[in-house]
């Protein structure tokens, strides 16, 4: 005798059920939850920050007692706008690997990040992550998960670039240069002597000069002089291959009383990529330094 095709209709139907319902509790114990390896946390020396200007960004994680690091992962992050859409972000590899990270251990350190000059001024929020570059894989944290295990630890207001002390490039530069394949970075070469004007603002600041010797054609060693009103603020050496961000305060005594102040960057080795045997270059330009920022920091 035949089934009736009613029943058999819903047999099938029980059938493929349980097994939905066998698949779902199945796939439901081999993924349980991941336990967090370790706490993230955040803290910067400024809440309000211009476009263009220095944060001093304090990274903390508090590794987990039970965790496990099997290669080392990059530390993500994205700062957001109000709509979590992130506008920029300060992605790099931690000054410990991850694979030398120890449970219990507190991992703490400091990085001075620029804020991108970016077409969006106001409320912003920062987002940390540990990431896979080999699959982008995130994992697991302890903390505000805001979606694809990205964990928000703190806020930011950022201001318009006319916050900024006003800053004037005057003789000695070459124009600014752009990144072929990073609008967000960018630099002017000084030549041998270069000066620097500024609105004095008649306090104390420090003045941040971000600069470095690619040693891509030039593969000697510079010694880079700073003055101020005829007095010698900063002087360094920087090798080939070499970057190096300088932190140089700069007393209102020193700036004196008037309306604008100047400093003088001086290089004492230049170089023109044409004239060197082992360039390709046609570049007829004297080069000292390539400078990435110049920042004056009243704050």
């Amino acid at each position: 005798m035949r089934d009736h095709p009613v029943e058999a209709a819903r047999w099938i139907a029980v059938v493929v059920v349980v097994a939905v319902v066998s698949a779902v509790g199945a796939c439901r114990r081999k993924e349980p939850p991941t336990p967090p390896v370790a706490t993230p946390g955040l803290t910067l020396n400024h809440d309000k920050a211009p476009l263009g200007s220095p944060v001093d960004v304090t990274y903390r994680f508090v590794v987990a007692n039970d965790a496990r690091f099997d290669q080392d992962y990059r530390v993500m992050v994205h700062v957001v706008d109000t709509d979590e859409e992130m506008i920029f972000n300060f992605d790099h590899n931690p000054p410990v690997p991850t694979s030398q990270w120890k449970p219990g251990q507190t991992i703490e350190y400091t990085r001075t990040e620029f804020i991108p000059v970016y077409p969006y001024v106001g409320e912003a929020s920062i987002q940390l992550g540990l990431y896979s570059v080999s699959n982008q894989k995130r994992l697991t944290l302890a903390g505000e998960d805001v979606g694809q295990r990205a964990y928000k630890v703190s806020r930011l207001q950022l201001q318009p670039q006319t916050e900024n002390v006003f800053t004037v490039f005057k003789e000695g530069w070459h124009p600014a240069e752009v990144a072929e394949h990073n609008a967000t970075v960018e630099w002017q070469w000084t030549k041998k002597d270069a000066l620097l004007a500024f609105k004095n603002p008649r306090k104390d600041c420090v003045f941040y000069f971000d600069v470095d010797n690619p040693g891509s054609v030039f593969h000697e060693s510079q010694h880079v002089q700073i003055g101020l009103s005829n007095n010698i603020v900063d002087e360094f050496t920087l090798d080939a291959g070499q970057s190096r961000l300088r932190k140089i305060p700069l007393s209102a005594t020193r700036l004196g009383s008037g309306e604008m102040a100047e400093l003088h960057i001086t290089v004492d080795k230049t170089f023109v990529p044409a004239l060197l045997n082992a360039a390709a270059s046609k570049d007829p330009r004297e080069l000292g330094v390539r400078v990435f920022h110049a920042y004056i920091d009243p704050r």
